[in-house]
């Protein structure tokens, strides 16, 4: 697999996860990758650094924002072939005990913030026919996988889902939409498991949780043009946690 000549952007690639994990696949195939934080942190500047790449921030949950950091992509790069949403967040509430606050604090990063960003992208690559779009889900978002746990977290992930299927549907055929849905990763979220999660983990097919990489791997192959004929997918990448039947 080549990126040679192709420009990436990658959101909520400021910290030690899978964004941070598929920039540096991107970079080592030959793309031009774009970083995205919120705010600077000093993992974002190393990264940059090590990657000798741009970086931008805003926060995803502003549209202004996010118009302007594209912009200021396109300025610097002339182009963005391929967008790579990774930036989310998760939080846990029980349902009963979940107020609109949490539901929408969630909502905002997770399905607006993913929607700021393709609608700023789109056109760009629709002028351009040609595009990829790799949207970040989870097993949360799949039907038989939702969490009782974070209800709204799961929810969230199943609109990120419906709406790989429709922009799919919409940007075809210069733009293909996909979504990458992990299982259990080992990420800065990971610190904070349970006892009970671990032994979820050891549920899966394959015994253990994922790194990044294993995740960037998938996210980064949807972005190439080896992937050329895939659209509309949600791709579960869980280690066979969920038909482990356990």
């Amino acid at each position: 697999m080549t990126l040679e000549s192709k420009v990436i952007l990658i959101t909520g690639s400021s910290r030690g996860g899978m964004g941070a994990a598929a920039a540096r696949i991107a970079h080592k195939r030959g793309a031009t990758v774009v970083l995205h934080g919120r705010v600077l942190t000093d993992e974002l500047k190393t990264l940059a650094k090590e990657l000798q790449s741009e970086y931008v921030l805003c926060d995803v949950t502003d549209k202004t924002a996010v118009e302007s950091a594209v912009i200021e992509v396109i300025k610097k790069t002339g182009k963005i072939d391929a967008l790579i949403n990774c930036a989310g967040m998760a939080a846990a509430a029980p349902f009963l005990e979940s107020d609109d606050e949490h539901w929408m604090d969630v909502f905002k990063v997770n399905v607006m913030g993913t929607v700021h960003f393709i609608q700023a992208v789109a056109p760009h690559m629709l002028k351009a026919k040609y595009g990829r779009i790799v949207n970040v889900s989870s097993i949360r978002g799949v039907e038989n996988m939702a969490s009782s746990r974070i209800t709204a977290y799961s929810a969230s992930k199943a609109a990120v889902n419906n709406l790989t299927s429709a922009l799919a549907k919409e940007f075809a055929p210069h733009i293909t939409v996909n979504a990458v849905a992990p299982g259990f990763t080992m990420t800065h979220m990971s610190g904070g498991w349970t006892e009970a999660v671990h032994a979820q983990v050891k549920t899966a097919l394959l015994g253990r949780a994922a790194q990044p990489k294993e995740l960037a791997e998938t996210m980064v192959f949807l972005a190439s043009d080896e992937a050329s004929f895939v659209t509309g997918q949600v791709l579960v990448v869980d280690g066979g946690y969920g038909i482990s039947g356990k």
